[in-house]
């Protein structure tokens, strides 16, 4: 039997323009396509693609079941949203083979980047990223909320803009509210502040406001936070949201 590959592809935020052509080409070589249910919908359906869709909360069960049907010679997509290296399924994937079948790790295994949410969102209001910036996961699934809160007090008193990624859910609907007030520690109140939710898709909201407002806004598990840098600035204009960047300067 020929020898199998994983392909693990990220598919951008929703817009399929931001897919990358070389993820569209692994897309059509793939005889098996693995993911969360939602992503695996975004992939048209195809003769000769088996599609393997499951609930979330499973990466790795969905990473092992990947290297078995490469295993057996399969040619396998693995999908993630934006990019599969940020909070994604890419990371799930050599977990998997670390801990996995010995075989496991001479198996073709390659990554598709895509465009993550902070940078899509970015995009859109001009260059908020600009400067020094860190992403953050608020879910507390596989890391203490400790852990997090250090990292934030860290990345706040560092002055670094910070994107929040998983910033709220039914089950810790007060996290993001805890991490906005660890940032009025460190920022003015009329610091930027945005909320982006559904980036490229129909149903996009993005929202810029102040520190000071954000504290008494809402989000979910759709939506990516970016909380500016000291020096990050708001340009007013007459109609539409103000474009928001950080200078590569830093204030002095």
């Amino acid at each position: 039997m020929s020898r199998g590959s994983v392909t693990i592809i990220g598919l951008g935020p929703g817009d399929p323009r931001l897919l990358t052509g070389a993820a569209s080409e692994a897309l059509a070589q793939a005889e098996d396509l693995i993911g969360y249910f939602p992503y695996v919908a975004r992939v048209p359906e195809r003769p000769g693609l088996v599609r393997h869709a499951s609930d979330n909360r499973v990466e790795v069960d969905r990473a092992r079941h990947a290297l078995q049907l490469a295993a057996s010679g399969r040619r396998v997509a693995v999908v993630s949203g934006g990019d599969p290296g940020v909070f994604a399924m890419a990371a799930a994937v050599f977990e998997a083979v670390d801990h996995g079948e010995p075989s496991w790790r001479e198996l073709d295994i390659t990554v598709e980047p895509g465009i993550t949410a902070m940078l899509a969102a970015a995009a859109q209001l001009g260059a908020p990223l600009g400067g020094d910036f860190c992403a953050l996961s608020l879910s507390d699934n596989l890391k203490p909320w400790d852990v997090i809160t250090a990292r934030l007090r860290a990345v706040f008193e560092a002055d670094f803009v910070a994107a929040l990624y998983n910033p709220i859910s039914s089950a810790r609907p007060w996290q993001l509210g805890h991490a906005l007030g660890l940032a009025a520690e460190f920022r003015a109140g009329s610091t930027p502040v945005i909320f982006a939710r559904a980036v490229s898709r129909p149903d996009e909201a993005i929202r810029v406001m102040t520190l000071d407002e954000a504290r008494e806004a809402t989000a979910d598990m759709a939506t990516v936070v970016i909380i500016g840098a000291s020096g990050t600035r708001f340009i007013a204009r007459e109609s539409g949201i103000p474009f928001v960047y950080t200078p590569r300067s830093v204030p002095g």
